[in-house]
């Protein structure tokens, strides 16, 4: 299997760090306002990436920060008049219905910012101690010259950095300097003591202090829209490498393209932006993702109600496919005429359809050519019931086949369950590919008495119908069982 890594501008072989189990992180939403489609660009790609790992018998475990602590949160919600926290846990919330509605149910763990300040201080009293971040009068800063592989994300040197201007600051010492620790006086709900003083994490310190507690100092994939590349992602390699004194901080940098309108990149800032909600008032989440996964995932896309609608109408064909399975089945079933099955051709597999979409994925998730394998085998069975040169047992086949591509997509092609979220597996397979990391994790943590955080990840997972408990038997192990 082949990924193109950002960081060397190739597609490169997919090894994962700990035999199969793949670690994948993917920088979550900050949580002012509701989510746009362009974020939903980024989110169905990588829900796509976790499903098929999982298909093709990889151990999953998908982490997705939520940042709900930043200065956009505290000024919307002074604008509303209402807590800092409130808004971001209305936001969260809907981000979350947001996701469920679109089938990126693949997400094993959101993990707050504001639940994680104790790993960040630690972090950056690392780098404080290791010469690679200051205190001001401001706040803590991390030294970007001390760091000299800043910009190889971006393919930048740090003379071509020196144009951007990232947070002006008289006590900083060089202008990229970027934020570990700003120090205010908020309130409660915002700051928290550090041996800084009182305030909040800058944004870049919240993901690399949140992927060392669940993943360690290295991992197998991040994940990301390619305007995080910079700053955030080449500040997330700096403080990672830099506190650990191992590179590199991942093995795959994946980056998604821009989801664009009118040729521009979709952005709050822009004002040109469309919610995911307002969007799934007029088209299903199935004909979004269709129209998401027609494009590679690191090319541009071109929003428009004309583009979906002609994904709407793709998704139909399939879906008729689907349908002339099943009615042809049913004829088989209630027919006496079998003679059209007795022929050489009827008897030939579609297996080769298989391959293709196989091939496809396998070469750096090439859903454009994935579809393709789709039609070609919605043609070829059309054709062939058409002619009545195909066999009850490539008619299974061929609707299995339909089941299995699109459950690894998130798209239901089975007319009866148009409308529907599909499932990346059953519970079964949920729990495998859950148990393994679950106990690294949690074990981790009881060691270093972090009670409350251990706790926190089992009831999260209560939530969401999986109870974890603690065996009174057997060095730690766990068992993990579904709720009722």
């Amino acid at each position: 299997m082949l990924i193109n890594s950002t960081m060397s501008g190739k597609k490169e072989l997919f090894l994962p760090i700990h035999d199969n189990r793949v670690n994948l992180f993917v920088c979550g939403p900050t949580v002012y306002d509701n989510s746009h489609i362009g974020h939903a660009r980024t989110y169905i790609f990588f829900d796509v990436v976790a499903r098929y790992l999982k298909h093709i018998g990889f151990s999953v475990f998908y982490l997705q920060n939520i940042t709900d602590v930043d200065d956009k949160i505290i000024d919307r919600a002074a604008l509303q008049g209402i807590s800092p926290r409130l808004l971001a846990r209305t936001f969260e919330e809907k981000y979350r219905e947001d996701m469920q509605a679109l089938g990126v149910t693949n997400i094993n763990y959101y993990a707050r910012a504001s639940e994680h300040i104790a790993e960040i201080i630690s972090q950056i009293g690392r780098l404080i101690e290791k010469g690679f971040a200051y205190e001001t009068q401001t706040g803590v800063y991390f030294d970007e010259s001390r760091f000299g592989d800043f910009g190889k994300l971006s393919h930048q040197s740090l003379e071509d950095l020196e144009k951007h201007r990232i947070e002006p600051d008289p006590t900083k010492r060089n202008p990229g300097d970027f934020s570990l620790w700003k120090k205010r006086q908020d309130g409660p709900e915002v700051t928290w003591d550090s041996p800084w003083g009182k305030g909040r994490p800058g944004w870049h310190i919240e993901d690399t202090a949140i992927t060392e507690n669940y993943f360690g100092a290295q991992y197998d994939i991040h994940g990301g829209a390619m305007d995080l590349i910079f700053p955030h992602h080449e500040a997330e390699i700096a403080q990672m490498e830099a506190t650990s004194g191992k590179k590199p901080l991942v093995r795959f940098w994946m980056h998604t393209g821009f989801l664009n309108v009118n040729g521009e990149k979709m952005s709050k800032s822009l004002g040109n932006f469309t919610t995911i909600r307002d969007m799934l008032q007029k088209f299903d989440a199935d004909s979004f993702r269709f129209f998401v996964l027609s494009s590679h995932y690191r090319s541009p896309i071109d929003f428009s109600e004309s583009a979906l609608d002609q994904s709407r109408k793709s998704l139909e064909r399939i879906r008729q496919a689907a349908k002339a399975i099943e009615e042809e089945l049913e004829r088989r079933r209630t027919s006496a005429d079998e003679a059209s099955q007795e022929n050489e051709n009827a008897r030939a597999g579609l297996s080769e359809f298989r391959t293709k979409f196989l091939d496809a994925m396998d070469n750096d998730f090439n859903t454009p050519y994935a579809l393709k394998a789709v039609f070609e085998l919605v043609r070829e069975v059309n054709r062939r019931i058409n002619e009545r040169s195909i066999s009850k047992e490539s008619l299974i086949e061929a609707g299995q086949l339909l089941d299995d591509f699109g459950r690894i997509l998130g798209i239901s092609f089975s007319v009866a369950q148009a409308g529907q979220s599909v499932s990346s597996g059953n519970n079964e397979d949920k729990t495998g590919n859950l148990i393994e990391l679950l106990i690294d994790v949690r074990q981790k943590l009881r060691e270093k008495k972090d009670w409350a955080l251990a706790d926190e990840i089992r009831n999260r997972l209560s939530e969401q119908g999986i109870v974890l408990e603690d065996a009174k038997a057997g060095g730690g192990r766990y068992s993990i069982k579904l709720s009722e």
